[in-house]
C-alpha cells in the first residue's frame, strides 16, 4: 500500500468507527415492553417497560375517565416492592401516568404494578423476558388476547 493511501484508509476506518456507536444506541432503543394492564371495572392500564442506562425505565398508567381520585400504586420488581406511592387522577382525561426509574435489567427482572382506588384494582405485569423477544422479533410483549378491562375509547 502506497504512503498516500494510508491515511486515506485511517479515515475510513475512523468513520466507520464513529458511526458503531449510533447504530448501538438505535438497537437499544427497540428493547420496550407494552403491556395491556387488568383493572377490575372499567377504567384501563397500562404498563411499560425499557431499557435505561442505570436500569429499567417503568410507565404506568391509569385512564378512569374521573378527575380527583387517588390511586394507592405499588411498584415490585421479582415479587419486592420497590415503591409505594398516592397518584390522583388529573383533567382533562382523568387519568394518571408515573415515571420511575428502577434498579435492574431487561432480561431478568418482573416488573408488576399494582394501583388501587375505592372499589377498583387495576394490574398490569411484564417479565423483562419479554423485552428480549420484542427487540428480536419487532414485536410488541405482553398482549392479553383481549382480555384487559375496557370501555374507553
Amino acid at each position: 500500500m502506497s504512503s498516500s493511501r494510508i491515511p486515506l484508509v485511517l479515515a475510513l476506518l475512523a468513520g466507520m468507527l464513529a458511526a458503531v456507536p449510533a447504530a448501538s444506541a438505535q438497537g437499544r432503543d427497540q428493547r420496550v415492553v407494552r403491556v395491556q394492564g387488568v383493572c377490575t371495572q372499567e377504567s384501563t392500564s397500562k404498563l411499560k417497560l425499557s431499557r435505561e442506562d442505570r436500569g429499567i425505565e417503568v410507565e404506568f398508567e391509569v385512564d378512569q375517565n374521573r378527575n380527583s381520585v387517588p390511586w394507592n400504586v405499588t411498584l415490585r420488581r421479582n415479587g419486592t416492592a420497590v415503591v409505594s406511592f398516592t397518584a390522583t387522577t388529573r383533567a382533562p382525561s382523568g387519568s394518571f401516568e408515573i415515571h420511575r426509574v428502577i434498579a435492574g435489567r431487561l432480561g431478568i427482572s418482573h416488573i408488576t404494578v399494582a394501583a388501587r382506588a375505592q372499589s377498583e384494582t387495576c394490574t398490569a405485569a411484564a417479565s423483562a423476558l419479554s423485552a428480549k423477544r420484542a427487540a428480536v422479533d419487532g414485536t410488541e410483549a405482553g398482549d392479553d388476547h383481549g382480555r384487559h378491562s375496557g370501555g374507553h375509547s
